[in-house]
């Protein structure tokens, strides 16, 4: 099969985000990152899917209780930018830490 690779962005935010979540869950996040967006980010999957518009991303990547909210080619059109990171905690999602409302 002869896919695309896509380069890997993170915003400068993500940083933060990151710093909030164990060291475990980094890892998890950079390994599912690595393995689900480096090709067919925009194809919707059991764990990838379109989000309704909202403020944060148009893509959300899900990983067990972890979230990662990206966007494509904006810019780049080569280029996953991942925008943001974080947990959900039962209905409610946390950002460094705070609660989003998608």
């Amino acid at each position: 099969m002869n896919s695309m690779r896509y380069g890997i962005d993170f915003a400068e935010a993500v940083k933060e985000h990151l710093r909030f979540l164990t060291a475990r869950d980094r890892a998890v996040i950079f390994d599912a990152v690595e393995k689900q967006l480096r090709h067919e980010p925009l194809t919707e999957t059991r764990n990838r899917k379109l989000l309704r518009p909202n403020p944060l991303a148009p893509w959300e990547l899900r990983i067990g209780d972890l979230r990662v909210f990206y966007d494509v080619g904006q810019g780049d059109p080569d280029t996953v930018r991942i925008l943001a990171v974080g947990m959900k905690k039962v209905n409610r999602l946390f950002i460094a830490g705070k609660e989003i409302i998608l």
